[in-house]
């Protein structure tokens, strides 16, 4: 069962409870458990020991981080935009891991109610909700999140797998922007006349993940 305190953490590292979120924590309790492995601490995150390998970027994977300490900061999360519900947890070295998934629509049948589920398309798919309707969903939705906490494991596809080797994240050296001075690292630098620039300053496109996913080539969005 995932504690309360956990729950709480995750809470304030999400913004709210919701379903998902509380199932990012329990198919982490299982990986760990399955795995052997505990949340990763100063050494397992400093040496990227433990990866958490997630398939969407969604209320999920805030759920991962909290849990397994695999975090997109410290290298120990990997994001593979195949838009799947599934956590793959593995130890770097072996590369023997254990996959999670849930299938959402078959949760969302047996575990979340039709009025909950309407208002949330209401509020969050169509962006239509009163500010009344808003705290509805976020009192419904906790609730249903804090139902689930148990789910039993039999509810989520379990494997272990084998797992193709994943780098560890390399330190790069810096170099400075010639035109706006600041420091960028270097194989993002791109050399124009002879003068190293960051892609903004060289007008060019960056890659992103934003809410539908990995997306290639965007125009830099911050105005300076």
């Amino acid at each position: 069962m995932v504690e309360m305190e956990l729950i709480e953490r995750a809470k304030w590292f999400h913004g709210h409870v919701c379903p998902f979120l509380v199932l990012g924590l329990r198919m982490s309790e299982i990986a760990l458990e399955k795995l052997g492995v505990r949340r990763a601490g100063f050494r397992e995150s400093l040496h990227e020991e433990i990866l958490a390998i997630v398939e969407a970027n969604n209320c999920l994977v805030d759920g991962v981080q909290v849990a397994t300490g695999c975090t997109l900061g410290n290298n120990s999360l990997i994001y593979v935009d195949t838009g799947k519900n599934a956590l793959t947890l593995v130890k770097r070295g072996l590369w023997k891991g254990v996959r999670i998934y849930v299938d959402h629509e078959r949760f969302s049948r047996k575990y979340i109610p039709r009025e909950a589920s309407e208002l949330f398309n209401k509020v969050v798919r169509e962006r239509k909700g009163t500010p009344e309707e808003v705290e509805e969903l976020r009192r419904r939705w906790e609730e249903v999140g804090l139902s689930v906490r148990n789910l039993p494991e039999e509810e989520f596809t379990v494997e272990y797998v084998e797992v193709e080797a994943i780098e560890p994240a390399p330190v790069y050296p810096s170099t400075r922007c010639s035109r706006c001075g600041e420091l960028v690292m270097a194989p993002r630098a791109v050399e124009v006349n002879g003068h190293f620039l960051c892609k903004p300053c060289a007008e060019l496109s960056v890659d992103a993940v934003v809410g539908r996913g990995i997306v290639r080539s965007i125009k830099y969005p911050v105005k300076r």
